[in-house]
């Protein structure tokens, strides 16, 4: 059984700011959602690495000339009872700062986990701290450095009530330009952003976000009733450029430009959600799923710059900014022949649909309450996500990098693949009985 065992508790604490943000209606139901937890393993068999005090020192120091840059995050959730709200508070206060944990296990080995395709989900886990956010004032941010056998294992977790998954990376990318040493890299990547949560301008206002947030944590500021995750399967494929060139020509039928009145080629996205969703509907038919079912694939959109908002928010907003989408079909559909340009279809509308009213599922917690989950996908990221790209601290990009908090049989992450070039990772949920149907038939139609 691997062991790790705590080094040292520190804090990282910038400057405080004088400021305090009111979450948005579209941050509120997350206050009562599971926190980001990412991993990002670092395999050293190069030699390349610098000495761990040293690679710790470089990782604290940083932290907090980005926290300084960055200052949500080093702040706290706090209720405001005067009126009802939830706010990031960025002052300094009792428990301010971020929890900053030095870890070691001589037993977890750095290049098997990286290599192996199926996650060891318990050594993840034990590699990221836990967040306090069972009541406010919540923390937003916390990170853990753990030494392994032959590397090294950075650990981030994050208030998703603060941050969704562009600011998570802007963050990160921020943060890594600090330790290698690019100031100036790393100033880029925060030139202009905003933290004012009033550029989201939805109908209903304060009173909104007011009404939101007793609807989903009724209780504020004690028992925050949070999902748990479901200890199920995981698994991560590669999804290489060539092979969604592919898919996208499945669908269009051929290589050249679409012509008038042909199904134009998918995005990246579309098509590996597409055939995550086909996958899914295949590996638990009959037993789960049967012909006459719905079936469904729920994913998020990025509200910024969107015309369904006005004004529309900037896209250098830092916070949580995202809004759902839900595609259905007959599970019947999706086992046809041509099921996963079926598939590609009905995501593609609800891509489409969403464009233009980003709006209209922005209560995506109200329309999950009642969908049936064994029939759901559920994905989250995004392609666009340079995970490997921006995560390079000064020795080498990350060799694997995860996203722990994954709940449900179903779920996808989806980030750009080590080495760009337009390939995807894509790391599944699934449980036992169905893992082993879906990698199947995923990885059969990459190949055929």
């Amino acid at each position: 059984m691997l062991t790790v065992k705590i080094v040292e508790f520190d804090s990282v604490a910038p400057p405080p700011e004088d400021l305090l943000l009111r979450l948005s209606a579209l941050e509120a139901p997350w206050v009562v959602l599971p926190v980001i937890q990412r991993v990002f393993l670092f395999d050293d068999a190069g030699g390349q690495h610098p000495p761990f005090a040293s690679l710790v020192g470089s990782l604290r120091a940083s932290l907090e000339a980005t926290l300084a840059r960055l200052p949500p995050l080093a702040g706290r959730i706090v209720f405001l009872p005067s009126t009802g709200d939830a706010a990031i508070d960025c002052s300094a206060s009792e428990g301010s700062g971020v929890r900053f944990i030095i870890a070691e296990s001589d037993d977890a080995d750095a290049g098997r986990l990286a290599g192996d395709a199926d996650h060891d989900v318990d050594a993840f886990k034990a590699f990221v701290p836990k967040l306090k956010v069972d009541a406010l004032p919540a923390e937003v941010l916390a990170v853990q450095v753990t030494r392994l056998k032959g590397g090294v294992a950075v650990g981030v977790v994050m208030h998703h009530a603060v941050v969704d998954g562009r600011s998570v990376w802007r963050f990160l990318q921020a943060w890594a330009a600090a330790c290698r040493g690019d100031d100036a890299a790393a100033e880029a990547v925060v030139a202009g952003l905003t933290f004012d949560r009033a550029v989201i301008a939805l109908p209903g206002g304060e009173e909104h976000t007011r009404s939101t947030l007793r609807k989903y944590a009724p209780n504020l500021p004690l028992e925050i009733n949070l999902f748990p995750n479901a200890p199920i399967n995981r698994r991560t494929f590669t999804v290489t450029a060539q092979q969604i060139h592919r898919l996208k020509q499945r669908v269009s039928g051929h290589t050249a430009p679409a012509q008038a009145g042909s199904t134009p080629a998918p995005s990246s996205f579309v098509a590996v959600v597409a055939l995550a969703w086909v996958s899914f509907v295949r590996s638990k038919h009959p037993a789960v799923i049967s012909a006459d079912h719905d079936v469904y694939v729920f994913f998020f959109i990025d509200c910024r710059g969107r015309r369904g908002i006005d004004p529309p928010v900037s896209q250098n907003y830092f916070g949580t900014c995202i809004t759902g989408c839900l595609a259905k079909a007959t599970a019947r559909d999706l086992l046809a022949v041509d099921g996963f340009a079926a598939a590609t279809a009905a995501v593609q509308r609800e891509v489409r649909r969403a464009a233009e009213d980003p709006l209209a599922l922005w209560d995506w917690m109200d329309l999950l309450s009642w969908m049936p989950m064994d029939r759901l996908v559920n994905i989250s990221g995004s392609p666009r996500y340079p995970a490997y790209e921006v995560a390079d601290f000064g020795w080498g990009a990350p060799s694997r990098t995860e996203l722990i908090t994954m709940n449900n049989c179903g779920q996808v992450v989806l980030v750009a693949a080590k080495g760009g070039g337009g390939s995807v990772q894509a790391s599944v949920c699934m449980h036992p009985d169905h893992m082993g149907a879906f990698k199947s038939h995923f990885l059969n139609s990459l190949s055929g």
